[in-house]
């Protein structure tokens, strides 16, 4: 049975590789199409798990390193960020079943928004600036809202 096809060439990810890929998907990260990224990614994933296991961490702390490695800078994507204001501050104007395609049709247009903001670093929601993106596509999504409707 030969699911390359179907899978577009992607079933010889390693496990980091296919956890990865899932994870970048289901956040909407741009990454998502790079398969030399997450090659290297996973790469180094493995890599810290070995030498964790060498240096004797019991393999729940090796796993938590490699998955660490796995996803640095990557813990906050602009779709996910704007689904949480959608569902938090929209939840009465925006009916549960439209979140996701009203989100995906607004994030090209409140990408600007995201520029001058570092989402690569890991504690951004722990930061004021997270709180400023998040008042300012409250903003963005009310002006929408207000000219488009839903």
């Amino acid at each position: 049975m030969n699911n390359k096809k179907k899978n577009e060439g992607q079933t010889d990810f390693s496990y980091y590789g296919l956890y990865l890929l899932d994870y970048l998907r289901t956040n909407r990260f741009e990454q998502a199409t790079d398969e030399a990224f997450i090659r290297e990614r996973a790469d180094r994933a493995a890599g810290t798990y070995e030498r964790a296991m060498l240096e004797g961490y019991p393999a729940a702390g090796a796993q938590e390193l490699a998955m660490r490695t796995l996803t640095e800078g990557l813990r906050y994507s602009k779709y996910a960020i704007l689904r949480e204001v959608v569902e938090n501050e929209f939840a009465d104007d925006v009916p549960e079943a439209e979140r996701e395609s009203f989100t995906r049709k607004l994030l090209p247009l409140v990408g600007n928004v995201f520029s001058v903001y570092d989402l690569s670093d890991d504690n951004f929601a722990l930061s004021p600036d997270y709180d400023l993106l998040y008042t300012e596509l409250t903003g963005a999504v009310v002006l929408y809202i207000d000219e488009y409707g839903v």
